[in-house]
């Protein structure tokens, strides 16, 4: 099939490509590059450098929705240009692919951001929706906006934090990947606030493969991509710690504004629809990533 893949240059949306050129489909990649680099779209795919704002559907089969303004911060500071972006940018692409006849749309949306701090861990699909940033309201917002198409079967994946290969600590911040290459050199790192709050680390394997059920699923509505598994802060850089050799203490700096506590994802529904694996273990994913940003 033809899939065209927004956000394709970046962490998560090249290895979907990567996936999607391997299974033997046509791809087709939408990404301005503001975060996505060049170097990581595979060479069998048709790169357009593009806002998806100014994005075009031709006939593709299924559009994977990875391109966004990813940064919370941004969101809080700047709301109407994350809305802008976030929200009227995928009406029109969601629009653009009614029109086109497009029979599957995938969006990646974001659990953490939706849900809020926990009434109930771990956070199922049904879990009260309290989104505590800009960024989260328009997630959760553009997932009504799917609920109005009826010609199309959209899915959108409500992802816990994702790590791995490629991550891009600058555009797609993940602490795995901002403190990997500390870690390597010896230099220190920093954990804001106390190092207790907990997250949902989902290795980024595993939401490719999510994807890809999505894609070939005949379901539609929005799941979850995670594991079901908190893990502290503290814990993640002890464990990153010993697998990179590391000795040197972090540093503990004030807590971020507004950041939630807790935030994990029971991913089981689509797991058991799709007939997925169980997710790769978090010290397995974290040795992969960590080889990967090894100097």
């Amino acid at each position: 099939m033809h899939v065209l893949v927004t956000g394709g240059a970046g962490f998560i949306g090249s290895h979907i490509v990567d996936a999607l050129i391997a299974r033997g489909d046509r791809v087709t990649v939408v990404d301005d590059l503001s975060t996505g680099d060049r170097a990581n779209v595979n060479p069998r795919a048709e790169l357009r450098v593009m806002d998806i704002r100014d994005a075009e559907v031709e006939a593709v089969d299924v559009i994977v929705h990875h391109a966004a303004q990813v940064d919370v911060r941004k969101s809080v500071a700047d709301p109407a240009f994350d809305a802008e972006v976030n929200i009227v940018g995928s009406i029109r692409l969601l629009e653009a692919a009614a029109k086109a006849g497009v029979k599957r749309f995938v969006f990646a949306s974001s659990g953490g951001a939706i849900y809020g701090e926990p009434v109930e861990a771990p956070q199922s699909e049904t879990h009260p929706t309290n989104p505590l940033s800009p960024y989260g309201c328009a997630k959760l917002s553009f997932e009504h906006y799917m609920n109005l198409y009826d010609t199309v079967d959209c899915v959108a994946l409500r992802y816990a934090n994702v790590y791995g290969p490629r991550q891009n600590a600058n555009g797609e911040a993940g602490v795995v990947a901002i403190w990997a290459p500390r870690l390597w050199a010896g230099d220190e790192v920093t954990i804001n606030g106390s190092g207790e709050q907990t997250r949902d680390f989902v290795y980024v394997d595993d939401v490719v493969a999510a994807n890809l059920a999505a894609i070939a699923g005949d379901f539609r509505g929005a799941f979850n991509v995670g594991t079901g598994v908190e893990t502290s802060v503290n814990a993640l850089h002890a464990l990153m710690a010993r697998i990179a050799g590391a000795t040197a203490p972090p540093r503990h700096a004030p807590s971020k504004a507004g950041e939630q506590m807790r935030s994990v994802l029971d991913g089981s529904r689509l797991r058991a629809l799709a007939g997925l694996p169980e997710p790769v273990a978090l010290e397995d994913g974290l040795r992969r990533t960590l080889e990967w940003f090894r100097p």
